[in-house]
């Protein structure tokens, strides 16, 4: 395998790797004093192939200190997203899933909410926006577990679909010649 990369170009890598360099400002070294074009990446394959290890950077202090202590209003979150998985969704006939798909939303009335006013919780099942210049709302309710729906939309959205059994053709004789 041919290497674009110098001897020169190596021992300096190694040089700026002995530093404590980054591979990013390797990799700009490396440009400013060769006149090359590498980038961090090629600074980073060519240590690799040259099998050189890379030594522990410091971490910053935030990364290194202890985790925050959830406030109150995440956990009632995490709270409502355990019940609304624990939450036994019935299994719907064929008969069931046809009729619910006849009816569409009839069991809910959305709140039709413009984007801005959304919250977090809130159901972004779409309404509107067919005809030229009619806004789009949204159903606004609260949704259902991780869905961005509540439970009669994501109903509407996530049911299965059924394939069609294929047709089938009858065979018939043909006499042969």
């Amino acid at each position: 395998m041919q290497s674009t990369w110098e001897e020169a170009h190596s021992s300096a890598l190694r040089e700026y790797l002995d530093k404590g360099m980054s591979f990013a400002e390797i990799a700009r070294a490396l440009n400013a004093r060769f006149g090359t074009a590498f980038s961090r990446n090629a600074a980073i394959g060519r240590a690799r192939r040259m099998g050189l290890s890379v030594p522990e950077r410091p971490r910053p202090a935030s990364i290194l200190s202890a985790p925050k202590k959830p406030d109150a209003r995440r956990i009632r979150e995490l709270r409502a997203r355990k019940l609304a998985k624990a939450e036994i969704v019935p299994k719907l006939s064929t008969h069931e899933r046809a009729a619910a798909l006849q009816l569409r939303c009839v069991a809910i009335t959305p709140r039709h909410l413009a984007l801005i006013e959304l919250e977090e919780g809130d159901c972004r099942y779409p309404y509107g926006g067919d005809a030229e210049g009619e806004p789009i709302t949204f159903c606004g309710h609260p949704r259902h577990g991780e869905s961005s729906y509540c439970f009669s939309h994501l109903r509407l959205t996530c049911l299965p679909v059924e394939k069609p059994e294929p047709a089938r053709t009858p065979l018939r004789l043909v006499e042969a010649a």
